[in-house]
């Protein structure tokens, strides 16, 4: 018998599959990789994961189908933030559903857990979550960490997964999936309580601003994960590096829409809208100064894309910080 199970690389979704392999499920752990998941390429960490559960690990990149059908126009709406967590795990499983004749899969397991989050895995909310994922009736998903609280699925009434075997947690408590993380020995797994982008405050205030100002696609979803982000008055937007990591991860950005900013002393790296007017070139110069080892007394020649700018930096960061897109 096999099963495809959603997979994070969270605690819960490794010990669904643990409880799945633990009867004797061969299972396929699925990430459906939206883009919003983590800021750096986490892939051979979720496999090592995957692997530690007992499964086998496959990743799809659905990233231009899910800005184009599920972030702004989301059938149930969002969340706190820019979450619209019940579409996105209806879409999930349409994904995974899709494979399961190519993965010789009977059924889907999921690490949810009822009344964890409070939009997406709410009684009701989970039955949407069906709904969309056009399980209504054939009741194909398994959640194994709660499913002593829910109707029998065909798994359990088919006798492929053992009922008695399965749990009965509920609520945002992690000591139960902590206690049982530790009995099998695992140190190797995502802090409870972490996850997607799009439910961070910081990063959804980013990415409502960039909206409101221009198109948004595939290559523009790394943009937002780095660097302190400013709106110059005629529109455009500059990203500017807080550190190495930063400045290391901008760098390594392709996006044909941006022009890089080079300084001539040490400082940070920076990326500016391509199509920033003479007056907002020369203010991101200024800017990304203003976080150099710079003296605002004196005049530097920055690189903005192919062209030289002769400025100083501002007095004080408090100038340059008038353009944050993220407000108090």
């Amino acid at each position: 018998m096999r099963a495809i199970a959603l997979f994070s690389g969270g605690l819960d979704s490794m010990l669904a599959v643990k409880l799945m392999t633990e009867q004797g499920i061969d299972v396929t752990a699925l990430h459906v990789h939206i883009g919003f998941g983590s800021r750096g390429d986490v892939s051979e960490q979720l496999r090592r994961r995957a692997e530690l559960a007992g499964a086998k690990f496959r990743m799809v990149d659905t990233r231009e189908e899910y800005i184009r059908e599920i972030l702004f126009d989301p059938v149930y709406g969002y969340g706190k933030n820019f979450n619209p967590c019940i579409d996105c795990h209806g879409y999930m499983f349409k994904i995974a559903r899709a494979l399961m004749e190519e993965e010789g899969a009977s059924f889907l397991v999921t690490g949810e857990v009822v009344g964890q989050r409070p939009m997406s895995q709410r009684p009701d909310a989970l039955k949407l979550v069906q709904k969309l994922a056009g399980d209504r009736d054939e009741h194909l998903i398994l959640r194994p960490l709660s499913a002593k609280l829910m109707e029998p699925t065909k798994p359990e009434i088919e006798g492929w997964v053992d009922r008695e075997r399965l749990l009965d947690i509920n609520g945002r408590g992690r000591e139960r999936q902590l206690a049982m993380a530790a009995a099998y020995g695992w140190e190797d797994y995502e802090s409870p309580g972490g996850g997607c982008l799009l439910t961070d405050r910081a990063f959804s205030q980013k990415l409502r601003d960039f909206v409101a100002h221009e198109e948004f696609g595939v290559e523009d979803i790394d943009l937002l994960k780095y660097g302190r982000h400013f709106r110059l008055p005629g529109g455009a937007k500059l990203v500017v590096g807080r550190h190495k990591e930063d400045n290391e991860a901008l760098q390594k950005i392709e996006n044909p829409d941006y022009l890089p900013v080079r300084l001539p002393i040490a400082g940070p790296y920076s990326l500016l809208w391509r199509g920033a007017s003479p007056a907002d070139r020369e203010l991101a110069a200024r800017i990304a100064l203003t976080y150099a080892k710079s003296d605002p007394t004196q005049h530097y020649s920055v690189q903005v894309g192919e062209e030289e700018i002769e400025v100083s930096p501002f007095a004080s960061k408090a100038e340059a910080q008038r353009y944050f897109v993220l407000k108090p």
